[in-house]
This record gives structure tokens, sequence and C-alpha cells, in this order.
């Protein structure tokens, strides 16, 4: 609906009519902008007196339209023209409504789209896997990136202008200067000019041949720095590219040894490549018991409040929305109940078919929720699922044939009766985490400089360096941090202890390496830690930033959340300084996607 008020344009005819005033016409609409006019124009009579009609040209820029417009007199011509822009702005108010319509049918329509795609994802979560290779190759994950630099020194030489040197010219000689006696002074000052001209000359030359050294010497020094500068940085870059493929060289070489933390890795480099699709965010923890060659899993599922719920979208013309239909409440539960089940099929069989050494004899697989608990309204994070399995069973089973639920079921795996309900189980095999609590601390900072990269540290190192920056914080409150060991996804966690009775209390620190954006789930995360440890705040670290879930769902709550930018600054704050350089650490740490 055309809402904005008129404008309006004045048209004249070129000269008045027998000296009356000038003919004018108006355009007024609301669409002024749309519109191209002509001139206004008349067809006059033989003698000049007198015009015989008015003509003036109109287009319609959106509408694609055209009219002339003819009158034998002004404002006549001036009704035509207020009755075609009224009929021009109703057209364009229908095709603007019509244009609103076919858009809000095509969003709606694509809307619709993505949402069945999504749930038709669902069902092929654990599908998907099986027609994936699982397996780690190593040699993949080795930068083979040549150095792109130019050794194209980027300054032109200097170069040097050439003055003419002067020629002797002979002096006219007159009849009369021969006569007169005045010919040799002639030539003797043709030849005093010639030879101070000469003298000038070569004292220029002399100058600008030491300035063109000079500056030549300039520019082969900074050609020589250049070089210098290029074979330091090709020479720095072709090292770190050794030292990266080296370690992952020691890496798989750990990994044929049946080295713990190597197996760990690998795995979690396996789960860390799988793609879901973006249906959900992943996030896990992964152990390794060398006795009894098994490998644990703590998989963190999508919560039930965060699943694919929209089934499809429609435009109502009458208020201009698109409106979305949900699922019943029936699909709800029964999608999360597949999707739970596929993602722990689909895991163990993905670290099983990476596992070409033979190094895992059994998978325990511990799936964890978190969601609202409706009775109270807070965050609670619960082990709803539990399986512990042979290699040589799991093995036995076709993936492609097989009911998720069925198959969890026959592996005597443990869940209640219905996942969707949420009832808390207790795991048939737990990671041994009391070892991960309070060690000892050690210098993190040591060494710290502007080049080191905190998003490429080693997981130990970025840990320590937590606890460090923190006990430095809080030392002024008397209060304490005691750091606990890393975890296998790179995350570290913290207690600190702040004696102040007002705003202290028993503060919990998680901190993510990360190199990507940190999703919702890992806040939700630490709100579920914050309520098991009773703390009183917790604050969350990244390297990296939020997305911005993730700060709703802090908003109102008792938490921090520090990007890589604050960590920078509070490094600073302390006297250190460190980078951050996210691309460069995802090709450190060996990611296929260096984004």
């Amino acid at each position: 609906m055309i809402t904005s008020p008129n404008q309006r344009k004045v048209l004249r005819l070129g000269k008045k009519t027998l000296g009356l005033k000038m003919d004018e016409i108006e355009v007024r609409t609301p669409n002024l902008a749309s519109i191209t006019v002509g001139k206004l124009q008349a067809k006059w009579s033989a003698d000049g007196t007198r015009i015989l009609r008015y003509f003036i040209d109109f287009w319609h820029n959106e509408l694609n339209l055209h009219k002339e417009l003819s009158a034998q007199e002004i404002y006549l011509l001036q009704g035509k023209v207020d009755e075609l822009m009224a009929s021009w702005d109703r057209k364009l108010g229908d095709y603007q409504r019509r244009s609103a319509v076919a858009a809000g049918k095509d969003t709606a329509d694509r809307m619709t789209v993505e949402a069945s795609a999504r749930l038709v994802s669902l069902n092929d979560i654990l599908s998907k896997a099986l027609t994936t290779d699982n397996r780690v190759d190593w040699e993949t994950l080795k930068d083979r990136s040549a150095y792109t630099a130019s050794t194209d020194f980027p300054e032109a030489p200097p170069s040097k202008q050439k003055q003419p040197k002067p020629e002797y010219a002979n002096p006219k000689i007159t009849f009369w200067d021969g006569l007169f006696g005045k010919k040799q002074q002639k030539l003797c000052n043709a030849k005093s000019q010639f030879e101070a001209a000469l003298e000038q000359w070569a004292k220029i030359e002399k100058e600008q041949e030491e300035n063109f050294s000079a500056e030549l010497a300039k520019w082969n020094a900074r050609k020589e720095s250049f070089l210098a500068e290029y074979s330091r940085n090709k020479q720095k870059f072709l090292n770190d590219q050794a030292e990266r493929n080296a370690k992952i060289d020691a890496l798989a070489h750990g990994v044929a040894a049946g080295d713990p933390q190597s197996i760990i890795e690998q795995t979690t480099i396996i789960l860390e490549k799988s793609d879901y699709n973006d249906l959900f965010e992943k996030s896990f923890q992964v152990e390794y018991l060398l006795q009894e060659k098994t490998l644990l899993i703590e998989y963190n599922l999508p919560s039930p409040d965060h699943m694919p719920q929209i089934k499809s979208a429609r435009f109502i013309p009458a208020t201009g929305e698109v409106r979305e239909t949900y699922i019943s409440e029936r699909e709800q539960k029964t999608n999360f109940e597949k999707t739970c089940y596929q993602i722990c099929l689909r895991t163990i069989q993905e670290a099983l078919q990476a596992d070409e050494l033979g190094n895992i004899d059994r998978v325990l697989f511990n799936g964890f929720s978190t969601y609202v608990d409706r009775t109270t309204g807070r965050d609670t994070t619960s082990c709803i699922m539990s399986l512990l399995v042979k290699r040589s069973d799991f093995e036995e089973i076709d993936l492609s044939r097989i009911d998720p639920k069925a198959c969890f079921k026959s592996l005597k795996g443990v869940s209640a009766a219905s996942l969707s309900s949420l009832a808390p189980i207790p795991p048939v095999m737990e990671l041994n985490k009391e070892d991960r609590r309070f060690i000892e601390a050690r210098n993190a900072t040591d060494g710290l400089s502007e080049a080191t990269n905190l998003a490429a540290m080693d997981w130990g190192d970025f840990e320590h360096l937590v606890r460090e920056l923190f006990e430095k914080e809080f030392a002024s409150r008397g209060g304490e941090v005691k750091i606990t060991q890393a975890s296998a996804d790179g995350g570290v966690d913290a207690v600190a202890f702040d004696p102040d009775p007002i705003t202290g209390g028993k503060i919990v620190i998680q901190a993510k390496r990360y190199t990507r954006t940190v999703g919702v789930s890992a806040v939700r995360d630490l709100y579920g830690t914050m309520q098991h440890e009773s703390a009183s705040r917790g604050i969350l670290i990244t390297t990296a930033d939020y997305g911005p879930d993730a700060y709703q769902f802090a908003s109102g709550k008792p938490m921090t959340l520090f990007t890589g930018s604050n960590l920078l600054y509070l490094l600073e704050k302390h006297g250190y300084r460190a980078k951050i350089d996210l691309r460069e650490a995802r090709k450190e740490l060996n990611l296929r996607d260096y984004g």
C-alpha cells in the first residue's frame, strides 16, 4: 500500500504564449522516483500566434509502461496527467502487493524445503557414516603448501637523468666585425662562455653521479634486506611446516605403538571431522585405558529443546507474516530418540573404523543431555544412555539394515524405556575423573612473547596459563586458584576460591582452546558444572569468540564469557604479550579445513 506523501514536479513550456503567463503542468505522485517525464511541448499554428495542441510523454520504470498525453488546452492536459498518475499509482500498489506475496511465498517455500531437509537428515545420521571413509590419512593432514611470497623487490631501481653536454658554437662574425677589429673579441667571448658552460655541466654531472651512486647503494641495501627477509621468512615457513609435519609423523608412530594419548588424538580427529550437516554442535571427551584396550567416550547429545522442530512454513498475505508449522510433540520425542541412538552407533563405528591397528578392543559410549528440568526450571545435565561393547560383537552387525534402538538394546545398552523422558541412568562404566582433579601447578608464562600463538598452545600449557593469570587476578583479595587435569578435547577446568564475603565464593573456570566460534553447548556445560559444583559464578574462556546463542543463554546468569581479545587484554594487564591467530592455529593443529 502506498502511504508516502505526494511529490511534485513542474513542467513549463519553453516560451510564454502571447505575453501571458508561461504554461505549466504539475506532476503529482508519491512514486515520482519511478517515473521518467518528458518535456512539455506544443504544436503551434502556421502563423505562430496560437497553440493548437500540448504534448507530453511519461515512462513508468517499475511497471515498464509508456504513455503519450495530449490536449488542446493546458488545463485539459493537467487533468489527463492527474488521472494517469492516479492510475499508475494504483497499478504500482497492486504490483508491489503481488510482489510481496510472491516474495513471502518464496520465503515460506524455501523455509519448508530447508525444514524438510533437516528432518530427513535426522534419519540419515547413521547411514551417512557408513558411506564415509573414517580412517585417518596422516599424509593428507600434512601441510604440503609452497611458500608463495614473491621475490620481486617492489621498488624500481633509481635512474639518472643525463644532462646534454654543451657544444661549442662558432659566433657569427660579420664583415663589420672584421673591419672594426671585433672578430677576436667575439671568438674569445664564445670560447669563455663555452668553457664556463662545460665547467658547470661537469660539476652538475659529478653531483648527479654522486647522488645516483648514493641512491643506488641505498636501493641495493634495501633490496638485499628484502631478499634476506624473504629468505628468513621462507626458512621459518619451511621449518614450521616441517615441525608440524613431524608432529603428525610422531602422532602416527604413537598410534602404531599403542600410545594412549596418540590414540585419543586419533579418535578426536575422526569425531571432530564427522559431519552432521550442522544439525547440532558436537562436544565430547575421550579417554583410553591401555591395559583394557578400552576407548571411553563421553558425548554431549543434542538437547531435545534444540532439535529441528519446524515442519513447514506458509505465507499469510493478510498480515504479511510467514507462519511456521511445527511437528507434533510425539514426533519430536521420536526424532530425539532416533537421533541419540544413531549418534551412539555412528560414534562407535567411526572410532573402530579409524583404529586400523587394533588398539581398541572395547568402546564405552556415555551419552549426556543438557535440558531444562521442568520441575525446577534449571538446566540439568544427565547421562541418559550408556553402552559398553566389544569390537568383535559390534563388527558382526550390519549397520545398514538395523533398527538403531533395537540394536542398542541387543548390545545390552542401558537407558530408560524412552530417551525422551530424559531419565538419568547410572553409566555402565564411567571415565575416571578423580585423577583429573587438582594437580600441581607449573609456570606457563616463562617464554611467552608476542610470537606465542595462544590458539595453538599445548593443552597443558594453556591450562596452566589460565590458572596463573587468574591466580594473579585473585591474589590481591587473598584468593586461591586450583587447576585440574586437561581433558582430551582441549577444555580445562580450574576452581577459584574468592574469600570476599559479598562477591566471592567458589568460581568454576573452564577454558576452550578453540579455533572456531564457541556455541551454546559449551556455555550450557559450564552452567551444569556450576550447579554440580555448587559454584557462585562461572567463567568461560576461549581463544576465539562466542555465537549469539551462547551470549543469549549466559545473559542474566552469574557467568562471564571471555573472548580471545579479553584473554589478550588480561595477559597485557599482568605484563605479558602474546597473539591469537586462529588460521595459523588451525594449520598447526593439523585440521583439514584451513578456512
